[in-house]
């Protein structure tokens, strides 16, 4: 991997860190437009580095799309309620679409590894996407409406079928691989 490609990793890591606790804590504090912005900056920086822009910015709108109907579904069964929520009340609210923007940018830049292993996203999705909600929860960002272990399960089984399925879809619309 060249020196370019190690410092976009880093860049997007750090971004995608910065991102998720922008979103989460200016949700929870009654200013979801922060992580809003700060996502917005991060895109900005992310596209600029992309080979494809094309390509990186369809994967990306298709994973907003997935992403807010995920999270919608979550909230309409009542598992999830979100701080600073959505102006419609079956949606999910646009911090939590930007935080799967925000996802999305990792898959193709330092999570890239993870294309086309399938069992391995599985893995680290069921692990990882609860612990990012329970984050979440813990920062008063989003609330569990069944209990904090049935949500975690239940997160563990969405994510582990979301991380899967993104793994391989950015394969599919993004990798030159």
């Amino acid at each position: 991997m060249d020196k370019r490609a190690s410092l976009r990793g880093v860049v997007n890591y750090v971004g995608l860190q910065i991102g998720w606790l922008a979103c989460a804590l200016g949700a929870a504090r009654g200013y979801p437009w922060v992580g809003l912005l700060v996502v917005a900056g991060h895109l900005v920086i992310h596209l600029l580095w992309t080979q494809n822009r094309r390509r990186e910015i369809v994967f990306l709108l298709l994973v907003a799309l997935l992403g807010t109907a995920v999270d919608s579904a979550q909230k309409a069964g009542g598992l999830l309620n979100y701080a600073s929520d959505a102006p419609w009340p079956w949606l999910a609210p646009l911090w939590i679409t930007a935080m799967w923007v925000l996802f999305a940018t990792a898959l193709t830049t330092s999570l890239r590894w993870l294309q086309g292993r399938v069992w391995l996203a599985a893995a680290l999705g069921a692990v990882f996407g609860p612990l990012s909600y329970v984050a979440g929860e813990r920062l008063d960002g989003i609330g569990f409406n069944y209990g904090f272990w049935f949500t975690v399960l239940a997160m563990g089984v969405i994510w582990a079928v979301a991380m899967a399925g993104l793994a391989v879809l950015a394969k599919a619309l993004v990798s030159d691989r």
